[in-house]
Formats: structure tokens, C-alpha cells, sequence
């Protein structure tokens, strides 16, 4: 009787994988045992060569929708003489590790369960779960993903519940999280002194509350939300005036797929994203304007997710079907997740808490997507999705990535693991955020990293900590690991052309980049090309202050002239103090940013008033241009060749723009002559790279690439030109992925 041994790899554990495996055993008549282990899912099979190769190629190609197997070791065992089949407890090894799975939407089963007035333990019970859904990630304190190692611990399973976790033929099998009514956590509902509303079903009186207009604290699986009726403009005005949150979008969170339909236009690929088993936030077109103007003002889109806990679920009735769920924070900090916390924090926001005794170990935001080209695009990398991984080879490196939109990424000698969205570094409770979890992510894989790397910038937020750490550290330049990232994402590692738009980083002159044309690898690059540098008068205050960098181009372009082009919409602004700064060269450091250009021409095109979120004009600008009538015109451009570098003279698109201006054409019109002209220009200087390097394959990143106008419309001129062109799609475009392009760009450098 033969018998062999199996390793299998991957994300296997706290996915019904043991049970999977158990029940396959039987059906070929095997006995032996399974276990999860700190490696993996470690499985001794004893039973005919037949058998086993059924089972071997059955575990291959029909395990749990959750799983992903990475890898399967199968060695020659001895026979121990097993008679059943079994499964054994956890072991764990101080050198091994294993994957992490995401947290997961409830399931249909268990959503079944939680309408079923029939099942007295789980009807209308806010945390039922299974192996095939509920908390992970959020809840895992260290590996194995065993009860006792998760914020479980403290809940004692009831007779009923026990039983259903210790039969392998059960979908609550070894469910770490699994609970009912009688044994698991409980809601509460507080007003905003810290009093407990006794004699009410917390649920009911929640939705009375909303109802009525009020704003709530509601803790979910990674964190609290801030929720309140999206059919009320009165309660959205509210919920913006206490967070100070006056004109970004708010994410909604609404009933069920019949309601989406009834407020957005939705595809085939977005209706999939919508209903899978991660849920993020997806950014769809509006349908109607149905929904108060202040959820998101002008933008054509909205943020919209489904329920994705029981308890989002519980929210809902007849009348309502669509609520604002934003993340329950103050503006530029981290999300709470502790419930003390929210009480103190979120007593001037919060009229009401509805919480639970269900602690979050690691908090996690909502994750945002949108479907461009066809394809499903993560634009925040956070709940469902992460923690992601890559096959790498590498040494133990930790990547600390951007000062915005920050993760970090790890790495041992196999693999790359990206941290969840972590936030803007540029506060003290973010940068203990970052560090609780950059600890968490060490002690959970089992890594010691012996190099850093970061980025450049020397007035990143960071820098104390990179100079503080021991180890070898190494700086990466921003645009090359933007590039790095796609191609480490698309397991390239060769010579491409890489195309990097966004809004500032560091570059190796000193100055501040963003139009990069670059010629690179993982391990070096040569800058080919980029627009013409202009001024940031006030420095960061123009990135604030748009209508700052309107002037600049303005002043480029017309010199002391440029009173005589000035949009009266701007004449009321301190233009005289600007042009002093212009003029004298005091406070203007260079930028050759297409996100500072965007932040311009949006300023000559109507966006006057201060920013009070990252990128607001220059998505001004796309709303803008999305409103025009499709068109083929593009304004005149110049490229002009210095020593094999491109550079992009924006003098004569800035007069193009004004003579429109002067002759009365609608901004919707100028704005979509731009988008034009900068994806005719990303063409034109592609091709002249093209022809003198030989190299056709095209990789796109960096945070600008989030306009769809944009994005789609070199994308196409470049496949219409026959290159290969290289995308995102699990990895951000934005600074979120920085961290992946500055660890492989750092294990190049470091490669014997």
C-alpha cells in the first residue's frame, strides 16, 4: 500500500481547506491525517496509487473558492497503518509561515441563515460566519489562524457551535470565528455621552435613528464608518459640517443590486465586482441625479458598495436602501477601530454608536475599485484585497513606499507581501499606525529584514525612521518604482519604456518630477523625456491653492502680458504678491508635474477656491472634460531634443488654451482638447523613444493614470501604434504602490 506526504502552499488556512481535504479522502477510501501547520496544510495520505492520484488531482483543480494553492509537495512516506482518516491539531515552527487570507463578504449560506426566522441561534444574529466568509485578517493576532490566536479568544463556544466547528462535515468546520446568539459577541447601542440605550433592539433603534436624521458611529469588520440617510441632504450637510469634510465624494453603501441599478449604470464586469466575495467600493457612473446634490457634488460617478457584514445587512428595511458609509476618522487620520477610541474621538460627529465586544486587532478601510478597459483596477488596497503577495525572488527587505497614500511591502527569499492601505504619513497617529503594522506583518511571516528601502524625498515624514533603523538602507527614486511596480506586478524584468504621470516626486536633479518618460529595468533607469519645468509659486501652498500655478503658466506664457489673458474669474485673486514671488524667483521651486499641470489648467478654467481633498482640481478637470461632446481636437504642441531627452514645451498649449478662452469656447470643450493633446503627446514621444532604443513594451503608472479620459486614451493610441502596453490592476497606480517598486528595484540592487 503506497503512502505519501503533501505540503500544499498558498492561502489554505481559515478556508474550509482541511475539511476540503477530509471529505476528498473519504470519497477515495484513504485514511492518514491533514493539519494546518506555520508552513501550510500538511496532509499524510495512505490508500491505492489510484486513489491517490484521484485525490492529488481533485486537490489541485477543486479546492475551496477562498484557497489559492501556490504550491504542492508530494514525497514518498512510510506507512503508519492508519485505519481512519483524521484531522489533527495545529503545529507550529519558529521558522515558517505561512499566507494570510483577506477578510471575506458574508456568503450566501450564511446570509440565509441570518433571514431564517426558522434558526433561533442565527436569525437576525450580527456575526454568523463560516468557513467560507466573515473576519480574517482583521481579527489574527499571530499564526497558526487558530481560535486562541485571534480576538476570539475570549468567546466560549456553546455546545451547539462546538459541535458544528468539530465536524469536518460541517461548513463551520474549524471556523475560527464561528458563534450564535448564545455564546458569541453582542451589539450595543450608546448615544454620544458613552450611555448604553437599554430596552430596545439596538438594531431597530438604529434604523429609527437614521431615519430621523441622525448621525452613527457603526463599528464593522475593520473599523467604524460614519453612517447616515443618503436621502437626506440635511443629515449628509450635517455629517460634512462635523467632519470637515465640505466637497469629497462620500462612499454609499446600498441594499442590494436592484437598488444600485435604480441610481448607477452598471456593466456586466462592474455587476461581478459588486457581488463577489470581497465588496469594495466601486466607482460607477451616476444613472440619474435621484440622490442629494451634496453626496458628491458635480462627479459624475458614485462610490457605491453592498452590505458585506451581517450586520450592514441588519441596517437595512423597506424604506431605507441607501446610506452614506464613509470611515469613521477625523480628516487625515487613521480609521478607529477601538471602541473607547471612538467615543472620545467621534463624540463631536456622532450623535449615536452602535458597536459590538468583537475586538479588531488590525484595523482595515474599505478597499476602492473601478473596471476600466474591461478590467476590475484596485485604486486602495484594503479589505478583501489585502494583504496581497508576489513570487520573489529576494532577500529580507522592508519597503516603507510613499508619504502619501502610503503602504509598505516585506519580503523574504519567496515572496512580497503588501500591506493593507495604511493612510498619509504626514501625522503622528498614522506613523504609529505604520508601525504597529509593519510589527504585525514581521511577527506574522516570520521576518527580519536586513535592508530598507524608501524614497528620496528628504522631507518625507519617514526619514526619522529610516535613519533610525540599523540595517542597510537604500533610497529609490519615485517614478522609477512607479514603474517598477507595474513591471513587478506583471512579472517583467527586462528594458521597457516607462510612461510615470503623477503629481510630485523627488527626481535625481533635485527638483520635483511627474511627466516621466523613462528607459528602465528593476535596477536602473535613464530619464528619456518630460514636460518643460515650470514654477510652484508658495511651493506647497500652489498645490492648495490651484489658481497659484494658473498664474505661473499664465506668466510663462505671456510674461509681463498676462493681466490683459486673466480670466476675470481669477482677477479678484492677490495676483500681485504671486507675481513678485514669479518674477524675483523667491519661494518657486521647479516642477515638471502633469499633476501640477492639471492643478493649473483647471485654475484657468474655473477652480478658484482653496483644495480640501488630494487631486480635487484635477478631477475638476476630467468632470469637465467628461461633460464635453466627444471630439478629435488637440491644441498645438512642440517636443523639442536635447542630448536624447524629450522635453515637452508647454508654452504654446497655455496660449492655445487662452485664445479659447478668448473666443468664448466652452471649458468642456478646453478640457477635453487637453486630455487630447497629452495622450498625443505620451504617443509622440513613445515613438521617438521606440525608434531610438528598439524597445516596444510600454508600462503606465503613477497617480494621474487614475483619469479614465486619460488613461483609456493613450492606452488606445498606443495599442492603435502596435506597442505592448503594460497596466495595474491589483497593485494601485498611485503612490499606494510605491512600496512593491521600491522592494524589487531594492533587490536588484543588492543581487550578487
Amino acid at each position: 500500500m503506497p503512502s505519501v506526504n503533501i505540503l500544499v502552499r498558498g492561502i489554505v488556512q481559515g478556508v474550509g481547506f482541511r475539511p476540503f481535504v477530509y471529505q476528498l479522502a473519504h470519497l477515495y477510501g484513504l485514511t492518514g491525517n491533514v493539519k494546518n501547520s506555520s508552513t501550510g496544510v500538511y496532509i499524510h495520505l495512505e490508500g491505492t496509487s489510484s486513489h491517490i492520484d484521484s485525490f492529488l488531482e481533485d486537490l489541485q483543480n477543486k479546492n475551496p473558492s477562498l484557497s489559492k494553492i501556490e504550491e504542492i509537495q508530494t514525497t514518498s512516506a512510510q506507512v503508519d497503518g492508519d485505519t481512519t482518516f483524521s484531522i489533527l491539531t495545529s503545529t507550529l515552527s519558529e521558522d515558517a509561515f505561512t499566507l494570510l487570507s483577506p477578510d471575506i463578504a458574508i456568503c450566501p449560506d450564511c446570509l440565509n441563515d441570518l433571514n431564517n426566522i426558522e434558526d433561533s441561534r442565527r436569525y437576525h444574529y450580527a456575526f454568523t460566519n463560516c468557513t467560507n466568509c466573515g473576519p480574517r485578517f482583521s481579527i489574527i493576532k499571530k499564526l497558526p489562524y487558530d481560535r486562541p490566536l485571534t480576538t476570539m479568544q475570549n468567546f466560549n463556544m456553546c455546545p451547539s457551535c462546538k459541535e458544528e466547528y468539530e465536524n469536518p462535515l460541517d461548513r463551520r468546520f474549524h471556523a475560527q470565528p464561528t458563534c450564535c446568539k448564545a455564546c458569541g459577541p453582542a451589539l450595543s447601542l450608546l448615544d454620544f455621552q458613552g450611555n448604553t440605550l437599554l430596552g430596545t433592539d439596538p438594531i431597530t433603534k438604529t434604523r429609527t435613528l437614521i431615519k430621523s436624521g441622525a448621525i452613527l458611529a457603526v463599528k464593522g469588520l475593520g473599523g467604524f464608518h460614519l453612517i447616515c440617510d443618503a436621502t437626506s441632504q440635511k443629515a449628509i450637510q450635517t455629517l460634512r459640517n462635523r467632519k470637515n469634510r465640505p466637497t469629497k465624494p462620500l462612499a454609499l453603501m446600498m441594499k442590494d443590486l436592484g437598488t444600485v441599478l435604480q441610481y448607477c449604470c452598471l456593466n456586466t464586469q462592474e455587476e461581478e465586482v459588486l457581488l463577489g466575495n470581497k465588496k469594495p467600493i466601486l466607482l460607477l457612473k451616476k444613472k440619474s441625479e435621484q440622490l442629494p446634490y451634496n453626496i458628491c457634488f458635480d462627479n459624475p460617478s458614485l462610490g457605491v458598495m453592498l452590505p458585506y457584514t451581517p450586520l450592514h445587512h441588519m441596517l437595512f428595511d423597506e424604506d431605507l436602501t441607501v446610506l452614506v458609509a464613509t470611515s469613521a476618522n477625523h480628516s487625515g487620520l487613521p480609521m478607529i477601530f477601538k471602541n473607547l477610541e471612538a467615543l472620545e474621538e467621534l463624540k463631536d460627529i456622532a450623535d449615536y454608536f452602535l458597536m459590538h465586544d468583537r475586538d479588531i486587532y488590525i484595523p482595515i478601510d474599505d478597499s476602492v475599485v473601478k473596471v476600466v478597459l474591461g478590467e476590475e483596477r484596485v485604486i486602495r488596497n484594503a479589505r478583501g484585497y489585502a494583504p496581497s503577495y508576489f513570487h520573489l525572488v529576494s532577500n529580507e527587505v522592508l519597503a516603507l513606499g510613499s508619504e502619501f497614500k502610503n503602504t509598505f511591502c516585506i519580503s523574504n527569499n519567496n515572496y512580497c507581501f503588501m500591506s493593507q492601505y495604511i493612510g498619509d504619513m504626514d501625522t503622528l497617529e498614522t506613523m504609529h499606525h505604520f508601525n504597529n503594522n509593519v510589527n504585525h506583518f514581521k511577527k506574522m511571516y516570520n521576518i527580519n529584514p536586513k535592508l530598507i528601502a524608501y524614497d528620496y524625498h528628504p522631507n518625507f515624514s519617514y526619514q526619522d525612521y529610516v535613519k533610525s533603523y540599523a540595517e542597510e538602507k537604500i533610497g529609490i527614486y519615485h517614478h522609477h518604482a512607479h514603474i517598477a511596480s507595474c513591471m513587478a506586478e506583471n512579472n517583467i524584468n527586462r528594458y521597457v519604456i516607462g510612461i510615470a504621470f503623477d503629481g510630485v516626486g523627488y527626481g535625481d536633479d533635485e527638483t520635483l518630477w511627474g511627466s516621466e518618460f523613462l528607459v528602465c529595468n528593476l535596477k536602473e533607469f535613464k530619464r528619456c523625456g518630460h514636460l518643460d519645468y515650470f514654477k510652484m509659486p508658495g511651493g506647497d501652498m500652489a498645490t492648495l491653492y490651484p489658481w497659484r500655478l494658473a498664474i505661473s503658466l499664465l506668466y510663462e506664457a505671456f510674461g509681463e502680458e498676462l493681466e490683459g489673458v486673466l480670466p476675470s474669474y481669477l482677477s479678484d485673486k492677490q495676483i500681485a504678491p504671486v507675481l513678485s514671488m514669479l518674477k524675483n524667483n523667491i519661494s518657486c521651486p521647479l516642477t515638471c508635474s502633469i499633476g501640477r499641470l492639471f492643478d493649473g489648467v483647471a485654475g484657468l478654467l474655473g477652480f478658484t477656491h482653496k483644495i480640501s481633498y488630494e487631486a480635487e482640481a484635477c478631477i475638476y478637470l476630467e468632470n469637465l472634460a467628461l461633460s464635453s461632446p466627444d471630439t478629435d481636437s488637440n491644441y498645438k504642441f512642440v517636443i523639442t531634443e536635447r542630448d536624447t531627452l524629450y522635453t515637452i514645451d508647454s508654452i504654446i498649449l497655455i496660449q492655445g488654451i487662452v485664445h479659447d478662452l478668448s473666443i468664448g469656447c466652452l471649458h468642456t470643450f478646453i478640457s477635453r482638447k487637453f486630455h487630447n493633446t497629452l495622450c498625443l503627446i505620451g504617443l509622440e514621444i513613445s515613438k521617438k523613444i521606440r525608434n531610438d532604443c528598439g524597445i516596444n513594451q510600454i508600462v503606465l503608472s503613477g497617480g494621474v493614470f487614475q483619469n479614465e479620459l486619460l488613461f483609456s486614451g493613450l492606452y488606445t493610441l498606443l495599442i492603435q501604434h502596435n506597442f505592448e502596453v503594460i497596466t495595474h490592476k491589483l497593485v494601485p497606480c498611485n503612490d499606494s504602490g510605491l512600496s512593491l517598486g521600491q522592494l524589487v528595484i531594492a533587490s536588484e540592487l543588492i543581487r550578487k
